[in-house]
């Protein structure tokens, strides 16, 4: 118990020291959707309507992109090559037109019982078991250093980004493929928690001039957060911003909504990540 209280101390203090200089521009009209732990703040805008939206990285926690799905009547592609996510899939999509039968749990272990998908349909949620990447290739998908968590990642930041930890070996795919696979001219949302390739894939998809008119981000390393992690966070923010993007939520932690810019946008007070 020490120990853990010790822990989060540290973490508590690192993010304090390291936290990114992003600057937030909350607008009205948010909405939240997922359980606690897997849940995400968005714009809830009409384009997602009977849209195709990304959401890369599943785990074991499906609420955001079952919810999505039902709520706009839209096709979710979840992309994850973890066997434990691709597991986690069939047991959801198995159980597609029956309602809820308990609520969310703590945790990101949902049961496939705790999502209502009354309201989703058979070819709702599709399946892409490949990692996002910059290469169409086969690479190193690294364990987490706590074998009870579900993520595995590219970069290995969890493990100090070394590359002697066990790892799979899974298929890499680049955005430029998937849009070509599901003959995609544009995504409306595209929700990105890749361990730490978000950073490298953020870059490529701007370089290519794919951009998603709302991108949710986990800068994965701020949950270890370091000198490093800072600048990482800092340098993919600007490069969002030169691509015609503003920051609106920040969860305090590491999740971050970016929307392209409108003029029919109305900014309230901005903040910053910083100051919290």
């Amino acid at each position: 118990m020490l120990s853990r209280l010790k822990h989060a101390f540290f973490i508590r203090m690192a993010r304090r020291k390291f936290a990114p200089d992003i600057e937030v521009q909350p607008i009205s009209g948010l909405v939240r959707f997922g359980s606690a732990y897997g849940g995400w703040v968005f714009d809830p805008s009409n384009d997602l309507h009977n849209s195709t939206v990304v959401s890369c990285g599943l785990g074991e926690d499906a609420s955001f992109d079952v919810e999505v799905a039902a709520r706009f009547k839209a096709r979710v592609i979840i992309v994850d090559p973890t066997p434990r996510a691709i597991k986690h899939f069939a047991e959801v999509h198995a159980r597609i037109g029956e309602p809820a039968t308990q609520p969310y749990v703590k945790g990101g272990r949902q049961p496939a019982t705790a999502y209502d998908l009354n309201k989703v349909s058979l070819d709702a949620l599709v399946q892409e078991p490949s990692a996002l990447w910059v290469e169409n290739t086969k690479l190193r998908f690294y364990a987490p250093a706590n074998p009870a968590h579900v993520s595995h990642s590219i970069v290995n930041y969890q493990n100090g980004y070394s590359e002697t930890s066990p790892y799979i070996e899974v298929t890499a795919i680049t955005p430029e493929a998937m849009l070509e696979k599901y003959n995609l001219s544009s995504i409306g949302l595209m929700k990105l928690d890749i361990e730490g390739a978000e950073i490298k894939v953020i870059t490529h998809m701007l370089k290519h001039s794919i951009r998603p008119r709302q991108f949710l981000v986990e800068f994965d390393e701020m949950n270890f957060p370091t000198a490093r992690s800072k600048v990482n966070a800092e340098t993919t923010d600007a490069l969002l911003r030169s691509a015609g993007y503003t920051c609106r939520h920040f969860d305090g932690v590491a999740n971050f909504l970016y929307i392209i810019n409108s003029t029919k946008e109305s900014p309230a007070p901005a903040s910053a990540v910083n100051s919290h």
